[in-house]
């Protein structure tokens, strides 16, 4: 099943510098080994934003919920997730 979603991170402005770095390391080793996976398939930046527009391949919502929560900045994300349905006049 494929998804859209758009990611917003709101991090707290007295957050230590070490932990932002540590939760930042964090997030990019487990972003980048979702993508070898084959589960995050697109990862793009919105432009003048702390945000970013990713397309994930899984294999049903509880996947989608379960790799969402495990992200290590989620309680600092503002999710907004779109299904995505194959459009009848694609090519390809």
């Amino acid at each position: 099943m494929l998804f859209a979603v758009e990611m917003t991170v709101h991090l707290p402005p007295g957050l230590a510098p070490d932990v932002r770095a540590s939760l930042l390391a964090a997030e990019k080793e487990y972003a980048r080994g979702l993508q070898r996976s084959g589960e995050w398939l697109h990862l793009w930046r919105r432009a003048g934003r702390y945000a970013n527009l990713s397309v994930f391949d899984v294999a049903d919502n509880d996947r989608l919920h379960e790799l969402l929560w495990s992200l290590p900045l989620f309680p600092y994300l503002e999710c907004t997730v779109t299904p995505l349905a194959r459009h009848p006049s694609a090519i390809g």
